[in-house]
């Protein structure tokens, strides 16, 4: 273990006791470093929390998207209706748009519950 000297007689020097010190430290710091990684790659619990956290965001923002999409198809469709409906029909478009939301809402329930 020279470090950059070429033994040459009596000049076989060891390194001195500060350039060991120098590498333990150097050598505990990069241990510490590398079991430190391990720990965080080995916790098996937190790297699932994670996951699953990250997992629940993109359900909650993908369910606002199919939302957000639904309600827009119905006021797509209840001004479609609106326009072509018969005089009578018109006189009854609240309850109309009612019943469009309520089905509207009940085939979102239904998709939901069969992708879970």
């Amino acid at each position: 273990m020279t470090r950059g000297k070429s033994p040459t007689g009596d000049e076989a020097a060891a390194p001195s006791t500060e350039e060991l010190r120098e590498e333990i430290e150097a050598t505990r710091a990069e241990l510490g470093e590398t079991v430190e990684a391990l720990a965080v790659k080995a916790d098996v619990r937190t790297r699932a929390q994670e996951k699953s956290t990250a997992v629940k965001q993109q359900v909650a923002e993908k369910t606002a998207q199919v939302g957000t999409h639904l309600r827009d198809q119905a006021a797509h469709a209840a001004h479609a209706m609106q326009d072509r409906a018969p005089e009578p029909v018109r006189a009854k478009r609240t309850l109309l748009l009612a019943a469009v939301g309520a089905l509207i809402a009940l085939l979102f329930v239904r998709r939901a519950r069969r992708h879970r």
